[in-house]
């Protein structure tokens, strides 16, 4: 009896300085840390291991090697724009005159370079997608640089292996990184048979030990350039789902972007920081990287975000976004469970008379999250936002339309995850055009979709209702 009181003191004792650490040094969240310590309280011992994997922050140190931004040029291009828009010399369409701000928070906030000299193509299906990214790549003269945060051996897998290895025997130089966590299930045999075949492949954070205490920080952006002139961006993965394949899932509603322009070159410095960091080389910012030419009038900034941040760029371009709306915000996402900032900026949207729809899936991929983001649809459904559920297979799009002239695309969704865990990197693009199309994808979505009502939201069961309960509760970790 001695031996296990003296154990329950000990993970008392334990149990109260983590509290402690999370409270006064870590300086959490406040939603985040009061849904750890329920975790501690209520599962001390297993509580405590989940911390460790889970919970426990990132260094903020110097993951990524930004000191050569400054030889690059990034810096003084990023002083010399903010100057232009400080002194009311930046010169931009006239329509757009009202997000000049939203262009200086990025970057001020993430060094993110504005180019209007791109041309941008929309994907919203997958076969699509992947075709025309195997027809670049088949092009490819120098270099292909491919990250993804799934990457699977499947039938998708295999074709694109195919190329890689082939252009890799013609010289190229093909680098793939994925997310260990993400493509946990990706082979072995799949990863040698490309290094054998002279592709370079790299794990983002990969297990080191039998636990992998990383596990919670995953690299989920997708990014391919193709010899510094073609730049894909958006939310598809690589696997046979992707492309509708899927029976669980059905036909799979992404979006993503085909770019050419000078905003490749910041998708570009992306992909090398982050693989400098996973491969620990050194790859050099050559002009090869960089040959990009004006191709079209689509203004740009390539905005990134990540726990070694200061700052939630991504989230913060939201809120820009949707407090400076006059008409209407749409948006996509699988997972809507928006923190209090968010939940606030489109309330009070609404108030004012904005039209905000938002489109979430009708099934679950991750079922608390699920049942997560129904809660916090159901809030905004109360403030008065238009809530559809897409019925046509599973609604994976990250994407956001103000007014018909300002949008964004890219790899975050609407959730803590996406803000304070995960590595991201969203598009933000500056012209009608772009913002057009997309608001009429989200109309074709729109006849494939359910409208949830106030009746509807009301007469869900005791056990959903349940399940939205005890999902909220845990958000903040999700």
């Amino acid at each position: 009896m001695e031996i296990v009181s003296l154990l329950l003191g000990f993970v008392i004792i334990f149990n109260i300085a983590l509290g402690i650490s999370i409270v006064f040094l870590e300086r959490k969240d406040p939603t985040s840390s009061w849904a750890w310590l329920m975790v501690l309280l209520f599962i001390p011992v297993a509580g405590f291991l989940l911390y460790l994997i889970f919970g426990k922050p990132i260094s903020k140190g110097r993951i990524f090697t930004w000191d050569k931004k400054s030889r690059m040029g990034i810096k003084t291009m990023v002083q010399a724009q903010l100057r232009s828009l400080e002194n009311r010399e930046f010169v931009i369409n006239q329509e757009l005159e009202p997000y000049k701000d939203l262009i200086y928070l990025h970057l001020r906030n993430d060094d993110a370079i504005y180019t209007e000299n791109n041309d941008v193509e929309i994907f919203t299906d997958g076969v699509k997608k992947f075709d025309a990214l195997i027809q670049d790549m088949q092009k490819a003269t120098d270099h292909i640089h491919m990250q993804y945060y799934i990457m699977r051996s499947d039938e998708l897998g295999q074709r694109l292996a195919e190329v890689l290895i082939k252009k890799a025997n013609e010289g190229v130089d093909v680098r793939v990184l994925y997310d260990d966590m993400g493509s946990r299930s990706l082979k072995r045999k799949y990863i040698k048979r490309m290094k054998n075949a002279g592709v370079m492949v790299e794990a983002f954070f990969p297990s080191r030990f039998i636990v992998n205490f990383k596990i919670n920080y995953r690299n989920h952006r997708k990014l391919t350039i193709i010899d510094g002139k073609v730049g894909y961006i958006g939310g598809f993965n690589v696997g046979d789902e992707y492309l509708g394949k899927n029976i669980k899932f059905g036909y799979w509603r992404d979006t993503h972007l085909r770019v050419l322009g000078d905003a490749v070159q910041s998708m570009q410095t992306r992909f090398i920081l982050d693989w400098n960091q996973a491969s620990h080389e050194d790859i050099h910012y050559e002009d090869r990287y960089y040959n990009t030419s004006p191709m079209g009038d689509v203004g740009m900034q390539i905005v990134s975000s990540g726990p070694d941040s200061e700052w939630e760029q991504i989230k913060n371009g939201y809120i820009k976004m949707i407090l400076a709306a006059k008409k209407y915000i749409y948006i996509q996402t699988p997972y809507f469970i928006p923190d209090e900032s968010i939940r606030d900026a489109l309330r009070i949207a609404v108030l004012s008379g904005v039209v905000v729809k938002i489109m979430i899936p009708n099934k679950p991929d991750h079922p608390f999250v699920y049942w997560a983001t129904l809660s916090s649809a159901g809030d905004l459904l109360n403030a008065g936002a238009e809530i559809f559920i897409y019925q046509n297979g599973f609604l994976h799009s990250k994407s956001i339309v103000i007014d018909g002239k300002i949008s964004s695309v890219g790899t975050a969704n609407i959730d803590v995850r996406s803000f304070r865990l995960n590595f991201e990197v969203n598009a933000f693009v500056y012209d009608s055009g772009i913002a057009e199309r997309l608001v009429q994808s989200f109309e074709e979505d729109i006849m494939l979709s359910t409208q949830m009502t106030k009746k509807l939201y009301k007469q869900r069961s005791i056990g959903i209702r349940f399940k939205e309960s005890l999902s909220r509760l845990i958000s903040p970790v999700l």
